[in-house]
């Protein structure tokens, strides 16, 4: 009878465990083999020859380095994972760039390429409207999602003339995949509540608010309380209602809701106004992913991942490095 291999039923515990290590790290590294040829080569079970892979990285034997062509602070990465337990967190470099429309650019180009890499690819989408999530549109590529459906989740209507319509970021949405958009074709905030709750039980805007609810991916931008911000140049604020949401310790909007450095609604009343997928909808979505650009957007970021509203984020550099600072 042939004599069993000492390692098959124990790992060692002494300098042979270290040997040992070694030896399948450069199997599985170096020589490209695959967990089950070395279990066979060497007499482990597949179970073994992971733990001392896990331990090899733990201890020290094996140091990864994660070098993607696509520029990334990986690092950044996942310290914002490890902090916040986001699923996904990317990080643009951007410490080169001072023209705020390159940072924009730059991340929104990032979070379409993760648009693009979403397995398994959705068939329904929410969105919201912005200038970063326009971006987000302009960098979409063509047929990258065919048949989707992509929703509007807050009211688009503007009140003033812009430079461009509100609700065209779901239509290239729709357009790039192809597929087809549904819109919600009322203003984002109200003038009265009474408004607003007779709105929802509009049939037709029902039925959108339903599915912007079911949509299991949604996507939008983070919007910072500024005086640059869209709701104002979209007319439903002005310079006054900016200084009273300050007062009121908000840091900035999510798909128009404005919320503290926590997460909470900071102004009931203006809530109570707004039109559009309330926040705690999203912890019933599969992935929820939030776009941050610009140096006014790190306030209203980290609000967004203290709260955990955001399973993916995509940000600058500079934004990350803010957020990171403050939660050390």
């Amino acid at each position: 009878m042939a004599e069993r291999n000492p390692y098959s039923a124990r790992l060692p515990v002494n300098e042979q465990r270290d040997h040992l290590m070694v030896q399948v790290a450069k199997l599985y590294y170096d020589l490209d083999r695959t967990q089950s040829d070395i279990a066979n080569e060497l007499g482990l079970t597949r179970w073994q020859v992971g733990r001392l892979l896990v331990e090899a990285k733990e201890n020290g034997v094996v140091r990864i380095e994660i070098t993607p062509r696509a520029g990334r602070r990986t690092s950044m990465e996942v310290e914002l994972q490890r902090h916040f337990g986001v699923r996904e967190a990317i990080v643009v470099p951007t410490v080169d760039i001072e023209e705020p429309s390159l940072i924009i650019d730059s991340v929104a180009q990032a979070a379409a390429n993760h648009l693009v890499s979403l397995n398994p690819r959705p068939s329904l989408m929410g969105v919201s409207w912005g200038r970063t999530m326009a971006a987000v549109a302009r960098a979409l590529p063509k047929d990258w999602c065919p048949g989707l459906n992509v929703v509007l989740v807050n009211g688009s209507t503007a009140l003033t003339t812009t430079t461009s319509r509100n609700s065209a970021v779901a239509e290239e949405f729709a357009q790039s995949a192809p597929g087809r958009a549904t819109l919600l074709p009322v203003p984002a905030i109200m003038g009265s509540r009474s408004t607003r709750e007779a709105l929802e039980h509009d049939p037709i805007i029902g039925r959108v608010l339903r599915l912007a609810d079911e949509a299991p991916v949604v996507c939008f931008g983070l919007g910072g309380l500024t005086h640059q911000s869209v709701l104002l140049g979209s007319g439903y604020l002005d310079d006054h209602d900016i200084a009273r949401l300050k007062t009121l310790n908000s840091v900035g909007d999510i798909m128009g809701r404005f919320v503290d450095r926590n997460g909470k609604i900071a102004d009931r009343q203006l809530d109570d106004r707004t039109i559009g997928l309330r926040l705690e909808a999203l912890a019933h979505k599969e992935r929820v992913i939030g776009v941050a650009a610009g140096e006014d957007k790190h306030l209203i970021t980290a609000a967004c991942l203290r709260a955990g509203y955001v399973t993916d984020l995509v940000t600058d550099e500079g934004t990350a490095c803010k957020i990171l600072e403050e939660a050390a």
